[in-house]
């Protein structure tokens, strides 16, 4: 008797695991910057998914600029309807590690991220190390079709750093190594999304 109840209610619990949708994504700011990205998300309940993607861009540039990089990104959301439509809030975790120079708007100073506004610091300067941290993110999903979806996401919170930072993008002695906190964007997407039941 207890046995077939039990497998009365696991046939439930598997039949509603294997209803849920499964999206595979790609960021598409993410390949703008030629970033290799991709990731999936699960339904884990009816507005509950578990999203988990990543990027990587191995790429070195003329005159030697780069923003190589590796990152992992899962996230847990909910959604304020039913899971792949309309508004979601999430709570994400994100590490990796990077080596950039001469390349992007922003660089490190003192352990800290800031704005090169007008100046070249990032031209001057290369940053090698790892960063680990978490953060909250509001998103909205388009339904553009059966199976599509494109979806606006924007994340913010903290990263921890340790890096090293040198004194050209492509040689030079290191000025030491350095570490600091980082509280802003962590997160922003414009994500194309593929869905299969």
């Amino acid at each position: 008797m207890r046995k077939s109840i039990l497998l009365i209610l696991l046939s439930f619990v598997l039949g509603e695991a294997f209803a849920q949708k499964i999206g595979v994504k790609s960021n598409l700011l993410y390949d703008a910057m030629t970033s290799m990205n991709a990731g999936i998300e699960v339904g884990i309940a009816p507005q509950w998914t578990l999203d988990f993607s990543g990027s990587f861009n191995p790429w070195a540039f003329p005159e030697n600029r780069k923003m190589k990089h590796w990152m992992v990104q899962p996230e847990f959301r909910w959604w304020a309807c039913r899971r792949f439509s309309g508004h979601f809030v999430g709570a994400h975790l994100l590490g990796g590690q990077f080596n950039v120079g001469g390349m992007f708007p922003w660089g490190f100073r003192s352990g800290k991220m800031f704005g090169a506004i007008g100046g070249n610091a990032i031209l001057e300067h290369r940053y090698e190390g790892w960063g680990t941290g978490f953060g909250a993110s509001y998103g909205y999903h388009w339904i553009l079709g059966r199976r599509w979806g494109l979806e606006a996401t924007l994340g913010v919170g903290y990263l921890f750093l340790k890096y090293d930072k040198y004194r050209c993008e492509k040689c030079g002695r290191s000025e030491g190594a350095r570490s600091g906190h980082y509280f802003g964007p962590t997160k922003a997407g414009l994500t194309l999304i593929f869905l299969i039941k």
